[in-house]
């Protein structure tokens, strides 16, 4: 897997998938979509204002996962001073996250279903190097996506650090979190190539 993003004149990027790449991509933005969730659209009443005024979660979500795409606002890197300190930044967080978490959810669920569109629009051309070329809004959305895929597959594989990163480098073939590995490192490579093609 050796793609790789590259400008486009005017705006936007470019990069040559194969079809197992795309299979991979697909897959895992579809997975992203299935742990974010619907969306409080699914349960609302059909009334689009009801949707747009919609209150989200004032807790933490329990998966790891979720908790690493939709952290607390409040949490600071140091520990609080004094226990009414730490129940000040848990309100803070609560309140935050109730007006703030449906927004967030709906932008990375936009984000993971732009990356299956565009992918599902190579559908049928095949081969060694399908071009995928995405506008500069795709490309943002694209961007949006990589992190929260490197994100997820990072809380997965409890990567805390730069020192975690370097231990992965180093699994033998045969440890059974080397695919996530090699996805993991991939997915930061085209994330970080498509971030050169949006520099000025």
């Amino acid at each position: 897997m050796s793609g790789h993003f590259e400008p486009l004149p005017g705006g936007g990027a470019t990069v040559a998938l194969d079809d197992v790449e795309i299979s991979i991509i697909r897959s895992l933005a579809v997975q992203l979509m299935e742990l974010i969730g619907p969306g409080p659209a699914v349960e609302a009443s059909g009334d689009p204002l009801a949707e747009l005024f919609a209150e989200g979660p004032s807790e933490p979500p329990a998966d790891p996962v979720l908790r690493r795409l939709f952290p607390d606002a409040y949490g600071g890197a140091e520990e609080p001073a004094s226990a009414e300190e730490a129940e000040e930044r848990r309100a803070h967080s609560a309140e935050f996250r109730r007006f703030t978490e449906n927004d967030l959810r709906a932008g990375k669920r936009e984000n993971a279903l732009t990356v299956i569109r565009s992918l599902d629009g190579l559908a049928g051309a095949g081969g060694e190097g399908t071009v995928l070329e995405l506008s500069a809004e795709e490309s943002r959305q694209w961007l949006g996506a990589l992190n929260d895929l490197r994100l997820a597959i990072g809380s997965r594989l409890e990567i805390g650090d730069e020192d975690d990163t370097d231990l992965l480098f180093r699994l033998p073939d045969e440890d059974p979190r080397k695919p996530m590995v090699m996805a993991y490192l991939w997915l930061g490579g085209l994330q970080e190539t498509l971030v050169s093609t949006l520099m000025p």
